[in-house]
């Protein structure tokens, strides 16, 4: 059996660029997407925290430490600079490599720089 699992996650980064005129994707800092193990043209999910957009594109890769995230194209009409997005990856596996399996969690400061990084999801409680 194959499940689709997290693969990876940028958890709050700011939209610094919206840009409707460009060929379409996600243009993402090189380290961060080096750092969440993206793969360039690879498959993204986005969702806005602030207006609860919901859509999927491929990441392109920006300049290493530009703290870039643009999204293109008609995506660009989904959020807009200073918004906050989780930017997801996410990846098919065989039953038999969950046993070892963890996400790798990037997680963002205003400024897009790294705040701190995990391969585990806090439990929610009460």
């Amino acid at each position: 059996m194959q499940c689709t699992m997290l693969k990876a996650k940028l958890h709050q980064a700011r939209i610094t660029h919206a840009e409707l005129e460009y060929e379409g994707s996600c243009a993402i800092d090189g380290e961060l997407l080096d750092m969440a193990g993206i793969l360039e043209y690879e498959q993204v999910d986005l969702y806005n925290l602030e207006n609860g957009e919901r859509f999927t594109t491929y990441a392109i890769r920006a300049e290493e430490g530009s703290k870039i995230i643009s999204i293109n194209g008609a995506a660009a009409h989904k959020g807009e600079p200073g918004q906050r997005v989780i930017i997801c990856a996410y990846a098919s596996y065989a039953s038999a490599e969950l046993a070892n399996y963890h996400p790798r969690l990037v997680y963002l400061d205003e400024g897009n720089a790294i705040k701190s990084t995990s391969n585990t999801i806090p439990v929610q409680v009460a």
